[in-house]
């Protein structure tokens, strides 16, 4: 069965034989997942903006690079949240088509980056197994890990944005042990559902604020001035 969301990441890539998993997708994608609780309002708002700054950085739609978001409580083929396009509508990021999915045991497997809202969103991921524990982030955890890789130590883009997205999740995961948060809200991104259309202001703020260190990690290239 295919997901609501299917095919909506950023590029899709060729498939051959040679060149697809066992799962049936291109070696060559690295696929990047964002999770909260109601697939409506907080992963819908990262995804779209992880497409919209990679395109920023790179020019395109980013080639290999698929985005996606699905929810733990997810509200399948429900739109995003009115206040959620108005804010992505203000970072000049496209809302259209976004349809709200569950999360499935195929999308962990399939991501090579899960990004979650909260420490609680990480751990059910996690729980569902695939070996997800490695490739596993809150957000903001990520960034805070992200920024602590010094970008000589990665692959350069020329070598591909697979490769250097593969490395830096790996390095990232290196560095968990060993870079804690300062205090248990560090990493968390809370819930605007419901809330007014200022409060998902602050939190989209919060969110491009973590996601723009990691897009210029992921691509090699810094936003633009």
């Amino acid at each position: 069965m295919t997901a609501p969301n299917a095919g909506r990441g950023i590029g899709n890539g060729e498939s051959t034989a040679e060149q697809t998993t066992t799962f049936g997708f291109p070696r060559d994608t690295f696929r990047i997942l964002h999770v909260s609780t109601g697939n409506v309002c907080r992963s819908p708002i990262t995804e779209r903006l992880t497409r919209h700054l990679v395109r920023e950085r790179l020019g395109v739609l980013g080639g290999p690079l698929v985005v996606e978001s699905a929810g733990t409580w997810g509200h399948e083929g429900a739109p995003m949240e009115a206040n959620a396009e108005t804010v992505l509508a203000e970072f000049g990021a496209d809302a259209t088509g976004f349809m709200g999915r569950e999360l499935l045991d195929e999308h962990v497997i399939m991501a090579d980056l899960v990004l979650t809202a909260t420490r609680d969103h990480r751990a059910q991921v996690i729980s569902m197994g695939h070996s997800a524990g490695l490739r596993t982030f809150t957000l903001k955890e990520f960034t805070r890990l992200v920024r602590a890789i010094d970008p000589a130590t990665l692959p350069p883009l020329d070598d591909g944005v697979v490769t250097r997205a593969r490395a830096l999740v790996r390095a990232a995961a290196a560095l968990r042990g060993w870079l804690l948060a300062p205090n248990a809200e560090a990493d968390e991104v809370h819930d605007p559902y419901g809330a007014p259309l200022t409060f998902f202001r602050s939190i989209g703020d919060e969110i491009h604020e973590a996601l723009d260190p990691a897009v210029t990690a992921l691509t090699g290239v810094p936003a633009r001035m």
